[in-house]
């Protein structure tokens, strides 16, 4: 099969282009092949060698955490069929979809509904799944609460001011002047352009803090929280910053993988509560571009490599 992989960790100029075994289906797994894949900052962490569990990793290593596709071959056990449309995330800790074919567990995809694209699907699988476990389990948001979405324009935090409408909450999203239309487009009712206004001047007495951005941006995040407020951090490691007051709470969500997750994303689309962020389109080969793209971290929506 083609893939885009590493021989080593670096920068984007470490990824290559090629070929490399095809997978086969383990028991209980099934064998996808990929359509789509997504580009997110997981993946040039993870290229860069700054997880600390990839310290012992065998080369080559493929990137990638969310796919949708076709399955083409089941193993023992598994509660799928050859031919079904599926999306999904790759269990926690695992990467490998910036290729043609993947073998993963069953029980962590779900069928695609049938008006979705494999595009679509696979933009808003890991997007889909940090928003909400971000918002709904760890922040627990409640209908008429006010939640500030540090870095709106991006896949997760666009999902969420989405879901965070549907949930019945007011929402504050920050974004550059550029993104401000495609922000409100997403349900934002207030709009703070970073480049204009300091957030922590624009807004108080929040509810709950999304912070998607990470560094200073983060560790300012509490100050806008009313008494007894939270904050949930997705961008600053695997905990959360500390804070610097003690009336309120920082949590890291722990995004964990599940079928029942990629269900709950499916019955959302379906309901007509998210749609698809902006996408752009890369062919695998082009993985390297794709990722300086990300890593500057001035696009909107999601990268996303059309495989087949």
């Amino acid at each position: 099969m083609k893939a885009a992989y590493i021989e080593k960790f670096g920068g984007p100029e470490v990824l290559q282009y090629g070929d490399l075994p095809d997978p086969v289906a383990g028991p209980g797994e099934v064998v996808v092949d990929v359509h789509a894949a997504t580009v997110n900052a997981a993946d040039w962490k993870f290229r860069g060698g700054e997880y600390g569990r990839h310290s012992n990793v065998t080369f080559p290593q493929i990137p990638g955490r969310d796919f949708s596709g076709v399955v083409s071959a089941v193993g023992d056990g598994a509660d799928l069929k050859v031919g079904d449309a599926v999306f999904g995330v790759l269990g926690a800790g695992k990467e490998g979809t910036y290729c043609e074919k993947i073998a993963i567990p069953a029980a962590l995809v779900t069928k695609k509904p049938d008006g979705l694209s494999h595009i679509n699907a696979a933009a808003l699988a890991l997007t889909g799944l940090t928003a909400i476990n971000s918002v709904e389990d760890t922040l627990k948001l409640q209908r008429g609460e006010t939640i500030l979405i540090q870095g709106g324009a991006g896949g997760v935090a666009g999902f969420a001011i989405q879901f965070a409408k549907y949930l019945g909450a007011r929402v504050i999203t920050t974004c550059s002047a550029a993104n401000v239309d495609y922000v409100r487009s997403l349900g934002a009712d207030q709009v703070i352009d970073y480049n204009a206004e300091n957030f922590t001047r624009a807004v108080s007495g929040c509810d709950a803090v999304f912070d998607t951005v990470g560094g200073d941006v983060a560790k300012q995040s509490y100050a806008v929280l009313k008494p007894g407020g939270r904050a949930a951090f997705i961008a600053s490691g695997a905990e959360a910053p500390k804070p610097d007051r003690s009336d309120v709470t920082g949590l890291r969500p722990p995004v964990p993988r599940s079928r029942k997750a990629m269900e709950r994303i499916a019955e959302l689309y379906v309901a007509g509560a998210v749609k698809p962020p902006e996408v752009k389109l890369y062919k695998l080969s082009q993985a390297a571009d794709a990722h300086r793209l990300s890593q500057a971290r001035h696009f909107r929506g999601k990268l996303v490599f059309q495989v087949r």
